[in-house]
């Protein structure tokens, strides 16, 4: 009798493991059937998810816009910041300064111009709504004092444009070394950094012991290699080969 017991306990185990089985078949079916159904609506998916066999599905985060409602208080302390221009640059900052002024308060930055220092100063007011925008307008002065047009350093105040300034003055030694790359830089016509600009989607702006540069983070990059390049005596043009190869 217990033999006979034992027999009917082992059938009956194995009958149930094979049902297992065969369900954890057909709930395996199931799943990548319904991965074949997400692949073919929303596309392959990405990510560890796709490694392990999970479907995955885009999740549609809807973009904040922060305006004045989100900031409930106005900033703490006021920052500032103050650059020198040299003399020949007076004159055009009296005339385009209404204009860069314009352009800073719509942001909350009030500008002040003093011409008998030669100097131009930003600071943050209690209508500032992004604290980062203060470091921005100190890059805009600092640019107009290096002979940037206004319009290309207004630039500046969106979120997706950059500067760079590239110091050059202490790359050579040799004084006419330095002025026959600095103009290697040009190019004839200014043929040379035309094309740097085409290749960076950077404007660029060689004036004295500088390169001033503003763009994506990615192209201010290529500019850098590419000036420091040139003042190792290496030709941008080949410079701009090897960053399309």
């Amino acid at each position: 009798q217990s033999t006979g017991l034992e027999r009917e306990r082992k059938m009956s185990a194995e009958l149930s493991f094979r049902e297992r089985q065969k369900l954890r078949k057909l709930k395996r079916q199931k799943r990548l059937a319904g991965e074949d159904d997400s692949e073919s609506s929303s596309g392959p998916p990405t990510g560890l998810a796709a490694e392990e066999g999970v479907p995955t599905k885009e999740k549609p985060w809807n973009p904040v816009e922060i305006s004045s409602d989100h900031v409930r208080r106005p900033l703490v302390e006021e920052s500032s910041f103050a650059t020198l221009f040299p003399s020949y640059r007076e004159k055009y900052l009296l005339e385009v300064w209404p204009d860069v002024k314009k352009a800073l308060i719509a942001h909350g930055i009030a500008a002040d111009l003093d011409v008998v220092e030669g100097s131009m100063t930003v600071r943050t007011t209690r209508a500032v709504i992004d604290p980062f925008i203060i470091v921005k307008s100190r890059d805009v002065i600092k640019l107009l004092s290096r002979s940037v047009p206004l319009h290309q350093a207004l630039r500046l105040l969106e979120d997706d444009v950059n500067c760079d300034v590239v110091k050059i003055g202490g790359l050579v030694r040799n004084k006419e070394r330095f002025v026959k790359r600095r103009q290697r830089l040009i190019g004839p016509n200014g043929a040379t950094l035309k094309a740097i600009e085409i290749l960076t989607g950077c404007y660029v702006l060689v004036q004295g012991k500088t390169v001033s540069a503003i763009g994506s983070f990615k192209g201010l990059k290529m500019v850098r290699k590419i000036v420091e390049d040139c003042m190792k005596n290496i030709h941008p043009v080949l410079s701009n080969q090897t960053i399309d190869d």
